[in-house]
C-alpha cells in the first residue's frame, strides 16, 4: 500500500513539473509583451502631454496678443501717430537764399596820376597835346556773389565759400585834350574782376568777409602811348556785410588793386573803399 502511495506521489509531482516547464516559457512571454505594451503607453502618455504644453503656449500667446495694449503701450502709439501726422504736415523747407546781387560805389585812388598825350592817337605834329588826370576818383558798379558750400569745403565750420564777378566805371577826368583839333576826351576805366571770396560766420546777420587774391581785367580810355587798352593784375581785398532785413544786406570794403605790369606807361595800380547794397537770392 505504501509503494502505491510514493508511486502516485511521484507520478504527480513529475506531472507539475511538467506542466511548469511548459507554462513557464509562457508565462514569460506575457510578461514581456506587457512591458513592451506598458512602455509605448509611457511614450504616448509622454507626447500626448507635450501636445498639451505646446497648446496651452500657443493660447496664452494669442491671449497675449489679443488682450489690450496697456496704457503705457498706446500712449507710445499716440505719440508716434503723432509726430508722424506733424512730419506729414510740416511745411516743405525752403533752403536758405545765400547768392548775393549788390550795387556799389565808391571812391578810388591811384598811385600815379593817369597822363597821356597825343601820341595815343598817332598825332605827334604841332597840335600834340598832353592831359593829366587826377588820382582820385569815384566808381560804380555792381557784383553778383555765387554761394558754393558752407564749410569751406569740410575744413571749417560756419565758413562759406563763393565766387564774386564783379564790374566797376571809373571817371578820372572830365574834357582832357586828346591831340585832335582841340577836340576834348574823358578818361575813364572799367574794371572787370572774378575772384574767390570766403565769408565768416555764416547763419549771422553780420558776416565779415575775405578775398585772398582775385583777377582783374583794366580797360583804360584813352589808349596806351602803344594804343593797348588793356591791363590785367590782381585783387586783395576784406570787408563787411550786414543783413538790414530779410534777404537785404548792406556792405563795407576795401580793396588793393595791383596790375602784372605797366601798360605803356599807364600804371592801374591803387585801392578802393566803398560801400554797397545787396539782395539775395
Amino acid at each position: 500500500m505504501i509503494n502505491k502511495t510514493k508511486l502516485a506521489l511521484g507520478i504527480a509531482a513529475a506531472t507539475l513539473t511538467m506542466t511548469g516547464a511548459l507554462v513557464s516559457p509562457q508565462a514569460m512571454a506575457v510578461s514581456k509583451a506587457d512591458r513592451v505594451a506598458e512602455a509605448a503607453n509611457n511614450k504616448v502618455d509622454a507626447l500626448e502631454a507635450q501636445m498639451q504644453a505646446m497648446q496651452a503656449e500657443l493660447s496664452r500667446l494669442r491671449a497675449e496678443t489679443s488682450r489690450p495694449r496697456s496704457s503705457a503701450d498706446a500712449s507710445k502709439v499716440q505719440e508716434l501717430d503723432q509726430w508722424m501726422n506733424s512730419v506729414k504736415s510740416a511745411p516743405v523747407k525752403v533752403a536758405e537764399k545765400d547768392h548775393l546781387f549788390s550795387v556799389r560805389g565808391g571812391w578810388m585812388h591811384f598811385n600815379d596820376n593817369r597822363d597821356g598825350n597825343s601820341a595815343t592817337l598817332g598825332n605827334t605834329g604841332p597840335n600834340a597835346t598832353t592831359f593829366s588826370a587826377d588820382r582820385d576818383a569815384h566808381y560804380y558798379g555792381g557784383a553778383i556773389d555765387f554761394n558754393m558750400n558752407n564749410d569751406l569745403f569740410g575744413l571749417m565750420d560756419h565758413t562759406s565759400f563763393g565766387i564774386e564777378f564783379g564790374v566797376e566805371y571809373a571817371q578820372l577826368g572830365h574834357s582832357k585834350p586828346n591831340g585832335l583839333g582841340g577836340q576834348q576826351a574823358n578818361v575813364n576805366q572799367l574794371r572787370i574782376n572774378a575772384s574767390p571770396k570766403i565769408k565768416f560766420m555764416h547763419g549771422n546777420k553780420f558776416r565779415p568777409w575775405l578775398i585772398p587774391a582775385g583777377l582783374d581785367i583794366n580797360i583804360i580810355s584813352p589808349p596806351s602811348q602803344a594804343i593797348t587798352v588793356l591791363s590785367t593784375g590782381m585783387q586783395f581785398g576784406t570787408g563787411a556785410e550786414y543783413e538790414i532785413l530779410k534777404g537785404i544786406v548792406i556792405g563795407a570794403d576795401g580793396r588793393y588793386h595791383k596790375a602784372f605790369n605797366s601798360v605803356d606807361g599807364v600804371d592801374t595800380d591803387g585801392f578802393t573803399l566803398g560801400g554797397s547794397v545787396g539782395f539775395k537770392f
